[in-house]
């Protein structure tokens, strides 16, 4: 009983570090753009989709975070008027959610190792 309360709340705090991750990385997406108006504000408006996007996606398979993760993170970007191609923005919003997933994962995968989960 003790290592699901723990694999619980390991699994709640890498949900959060998925959240930070994307975070991070949509910042330094619009810093490398050139975005200096309100960018704290659109940093949290484009990681909040992005991050709704890959958990709908999860939800439904796991192949669907990699569809509605960068599709959400494309829309959201639209509207913020950042000068990016439409298929870079796209590309641009894979690669934040491939590289958010894959570090999440890896984390929680060493984790599961360290409580003896598996």
């Amino acid at each position: 009983m003790f290592y699901r309360l723990i694999s619980i709340i390991g699994g709640l705090i890498f949900v959060a570090v998925l959240f930070a991750l994307v975070w991070f990385f949509c910042r330094k997406f619009l810093e490398r753009h050139g975005v200096q108006q309100n960018l704290s504000d659109r940093t949290m408006v484009l990681a909040t989709w992005t991050f709704a996007g890959i958990s709908v996606g999860l939800v439904f398979a796991v192949a669907g975070a990699f569809v509605l993760g960068p599709w959400a993170f494309y829309r959201t970007l639209r509207g913020h008027g950042v000068p990016v191609s439409d298929g870079a923005a796209v590309w641009w919003g894979f690669a934040i959610v491939v590289a958010s997933l894959g570090l999440t994962a890896l984390g929680f995968f060493g984790f599961l190792v360290a409580v003896g989960a598996y």
